[in-house]
């Protein structure tokens, strides 16, 4: 291997060929088999689960259900991703007093001045709780390592 090759494939995830974007089907499915291997009794004592279970138990059954090409890196990305959401969320739902719930929808509802304060004041992309994309796995979140 040459040196300027070794040099573009060290550190996590600074290779962009190697980059690998998530759909919410994809997203969706790891978050179900997640849920699936905590129930079985998948976790460690620690309350984690190992590398062993993830490549034995989820990254088959995720690549196989949604015929792409993951590997443990790429589902340490996603628990990155998933922990960020969960923060947002844990945030956003300790300050919601100005905001109500549509059960319907699974939405936060709000005026948009509302929206726009919060948004300013925590300088984040929260957006996507405007709408129902997340919501839906909430309860799911919270069980997960």
């Amino acid at each position: 291997m040459g040196d300027s090759q070794q040099e573009n494939n060290r550190g996590k995830g600074k290779d962009k060929d190697g980059y690998v974007v998530w759909t919410m089907e994809e997203t969706n499915e790891l978050l179900y088999l997640l849920v699936d291997a905590i129930n079985r009794g998948l976790r460690d004592a620690n309350g984690s689960l190992s590398k062993q279970n993830v490549e034995r138990a989820i990254i088959p059954q995720l690549n196989a259900k949604t015929e792409s090409y993951k590997t443990y890196n790429h589902y340490l990305s996603r628990m990155k991703w998933f922990r960020n959401q969960y923060n947002k969320m844990s945030t956003f739902m300790r300050n919601n007093s100005c905001f109500g719930w549509d059960s319907v929808a699974k939405t936060y509802t709000a005026t948009e001045e509302v929206w726009n304060n919060y948004l300013k004041y925590i300088n984040s992309d929260t957006n996507i709780w405007r709408t129902n994309i997340g919501l839906d796995m909430w309860r799911d979140v919270q069980e997960i390592p």
